[in-house]
């Protein structure tokens, strides 16, 4: 298990590596979008623009199969940037490794639990609030919680809680997994140097690769999961 400077907010421990890679996180998400928004063009999009198009007509094919809504604009921008600040999440931990007087300072954000924690929180607490803002509280509860019989609330509200659990630990367990065997994987290839280069090496690209399909895959579930609760919420009709 790796070691890292730890800090305490409002009572969680949060590591120094994980702050770090959460903040570069969010600025490569940042940089990404300004880049690729900067001089637009209609008859000549640059790489970047073309390269955000994509991503933006990819992820409204996700959205329009889990939800119709009138304001379905509003999911497609929401689904694009929890689409790439996961998927950059996934991938920052890959490039290197960051150790300070034996203290890991880099991780992927999303290899510790409590950041997927709180992102899976944040998906279903604003799922209820937009199932609330559309249907009232009154029809929310009865459409969510009560079908398609009102015996159904206690089973219900059960689900919220594995839903949340779900859909963080499913993506922190992916990536966690990958980062340990990264490290085990460049433990192997340092121990008898140079003999063990030769196998080493060859294994942390293959690796690396997979690792690359899998914090790719981990970002299209989340989101795809994230929009099919959402569904449930502002959807009348399941």
């Amino acid at each position: 298990m790796e070691e890292t400077l730890v800090i305490n907010v409002l009572g969680l421990s949060i590591g120094v590596n994980t702050l770090i890679s959460l903040v570069a996180t969010v600025l490569l998400v940042w940089v990404f979008c300004m880049v690729s928004t900067k001089n637009m063009s209609v008859d000549k999009p640059g790489k970047a623009q073309l390269m955000l198009e994509w991503v933006y007509d990819f992820v409204r094919g996700l959205v329009g199969g889990a939800i119709t809504d009138s304001k379905v604009q509003m999911y497609n921008l929401l689904g694009m940037t929890l689409l790439l600040f996961v998927f950059i999440a996934n991938m920052v931990g890959l490039g290197f490794i960051l150790t300070i007087k034996d203290y890991s300072m880099w991780k992927s954000p999303t290899g510790d639990p409590i950041v997927c924690l709180a992102l899976a929180l944040i998906m279903i607490i604003m799922s209820h609030y937009l199932g609330v803002d559309k249907l009232g509280f009154k029809q929310y509860i009865k459409s969510s919680y009560m079908q398609p019989v009102s015996f159904m609330l206690p089973i219900n509200i059960i689900e919220e809680f594995t839903n949340t659990l779900t859909l963080a630990l499913r993506l922190y367990g992916n990536i966690f997994a990958g980062e340990v065997l990264l490290g085990l994987i460049a433990s192997l290839g340092g121990s008898f140097f140079p003999v063990t280069w030769v196998i080493g090496i060859p294994l942390q690209m293959v690796w690396q690769g997979f690792s690359l399909f899998i914090g790719s895959i981990q970002a299209y579930i989340f989101v795809t999961l994230t929009m099919v609760y959402m569904s449930h919420k502002v959807e009348t009709e399941h």
